[in-house]
This record gives C-alpha cells, sequence and structure tokens, in this order.
C-alpha cells in the first residue's frame, strides 16, 4: 500500500465545506501556491468532491475498489491509461474504473473537480 507521505502532493482529506455551506472554489483557487494541490470540498453520501489545483505529473498508480471522476474546470488535464492518453479540455469529464493503472498530468495549471468515495487513497492502492 502506498504512504501519501512518501509524495510531494499538498493532499488535504478534511471536509472543508459543511452541508448547507457555499462551496467557493474560486477562492481556494486563487489561494493555492502548490503546483500539486488536493482539498476535499464536501461529502455526499459516501463519496467526497474533491478540488485539485495541478501542474506537473502525478505517480502511476491504481484504486483496487474505487472508480474516480475527473472534471476539469480550467485548463487542460490529461489521464494516462496503460494503453492511451486521455485529454481533456474545459467542461470535459472522464470515469477512471477501479483496478485501472493511470496517472494524471497537467502541462499547465489546470483546475479539476474529483469525485470518489470518502475512503479512497488519492495516492493509490498499489
Amino acid at each position: 500500500m502506498t504512504n501519501p507521505a512518501d509524495f510531494p502532493y499538498a493532499t488535504h482529506l478534511d471536509v472543508k465545506f459543511a452541508p448547507l455551506a457555499i462551496v467557493d472554489v474560486p477562492a481556494l483557487v486563487a489561494q493555492c501556491k502548490d503546483r500539486w494541490y488536493n482539498q476535499t470540498l464536501c461529502k455526499v453520501n459516501d463519496s467526497v468532491i474533491r478540488l485539485g489545483v495541478m501542474q506537473g505529473e502525478y505517480h502511476w498508480h491504481k484504486h483496487d475498489e474505487d472508480d474516480e471522476f475527473f472534471f476539469v474546470l480550467e485548463g487542460h488535464f490529461i489521464i494516462d491509461l496503460e494503453d492511451r492518453s486521455i485529454d481533456l479540455q474545459p467542461l470535459e469529464g472522464f470515469v477512471v474504473p477501479r483496478g485501472v493503472v493511470h496517472r494524471t498530468r497537467a502541462p499547465e495549471r489546470a483546475v479539476i473537480l474529483m469525485a470518489e468515495t470518502a475512503a479512497i487513497i488519492p495516492t493509490g492502492d498499489s
């Protein structure tokens, strides 16, 4: 199992916004100074919505029990799979099914939303 501390990403798993609160994405994006930032925004049933502000490359990994949905708000975001790359532009999304090895990267700063189970380990299971 991977350890989130082994990777240089700013990963915040705390829920930033409670139910009935306005989720202010632009304010979080404006404050972000990290090259790879991941913040849990809110919890919806057994899932979470996370904000990613990213530039650069994430490591190859997979999630054995969880699907992941990526939705681009700003910028250009690429999801590399073992046999192809998915090139996402603003307002496009893609689901990576559980068990699929993948790597995400952003050639320039990108802002994305992710929907996944609250139990997922962002850096992967292996």
